[in-house]
């Protein structure tokens, strides 16, 4: 039903989302939630609300109790051309840490190495956090194992020339043919698996990306190993093949 001035309630929420930015935008110097609720007759019970979900999302940001533009707003300016594979795939990461409340993380690949560009950590006790440039070898991390499986043979050739693949578990594979095999199977299935090969107790899961710009790149979601079920470990890589199918550039082929 419309309200009284012919506003729906959801778009009426949009409108104050809008209004709240563009009057902090409006005062660089910063202002403090009263002057907002003031300013744009918001009840404070509902501005609380839309300040702290603007400032987690990185729209918004405070320091004490003012409030001042985020970076989050430059994100908005980057033209489409230009958008980074870290920005397409952001709400995909968090989306996929929301679904399962576990560590998710976008891996590319540097040298002989996956780097985490982009992390969510999930919520839970019992969880594996990984900081923004953290760097994992390619053999024994899900992400990375997905990358390989997407190299062509000249540069596995390469890689198994050039790369130190050191053991840090009992379970981590160094070899060239069982990580060879390991890698013929992520071709075949689209998604890897790591249980216990970098971390005793952690068991991660990979998918390889295709973005248009060819930087071999990865989603990867970290779980530990005791919650790890048959049932979990299905939806989990059902969600990640869902979400390397929505990455995909139109007319590039599938991975699996």
């Amino acid at each position: 039903m419309a309200s009284a001035a012919g506003v729906q309630p959801g778009v009426k929420s949009a409108l104050r989302t809008l209004d709240l930015i563009e009057f902090v935008v409006a005062c660089p110097s910063g202002v403090v939630a009263q002057e907002i609720a003031a300013a744009l007759a918001i009840p404070m019970s509902s501005l609380s609300y839309l300040l702290a979900t603007l400032v987690e999302r990185g729209y918004l940001r405070r320091e004490g109790r003012q409030y001042f533009p985020g970076e989050g707003l430059d994100r908005l300016r980057v033209a489409s051309g230009d958008y980074s594979l870290i920005e397409s795939v952001r709400p995909i990461i968090r989306n996929l840490r929301v679904q399962f409340n576990e560590t998710t993380s976008l891996f590319v690949l540097t040298g002989w190495e996956v780097e985490a560009v982009l992390t969510e950590t999930g919520g839970q006790a019992l969880r594996y956090a990984i900081e923004v440039g953290t760097r994992a070898p390619l053999h024994c991390v899900a992400g990375g194992k997905a990358i390989l499986a997407t190299l062509p043979d000249d540069m596995l050739e390469r890689y198994f020339a050039e790369s130190r693949r050191e053991r840090f578990t009992e379970r981590t594979v160094c070899e060239r043919a069982p990580l060879m095999a390991e890698i013929e199977k992520v071709r075949k299935a689209g998604v890897a698996v790591a249980r216990d090969e970098f971390n005793d107790g952690l068991t991660a899961f990979g998918h390889a990306l295709q973005p248009e710009d060819g930087l071999p790149a990865a989603i990867s979601i970290a779980v530990p190993t005791l919650r790890v079920t048959p049932e979990r470990e299905a939806q989990i890589v059902a969600a990640l093949r869902k979400s390397a199918k929505l990455l995909r550039p139109a007319g590039t082929a599938a991975i699996a």
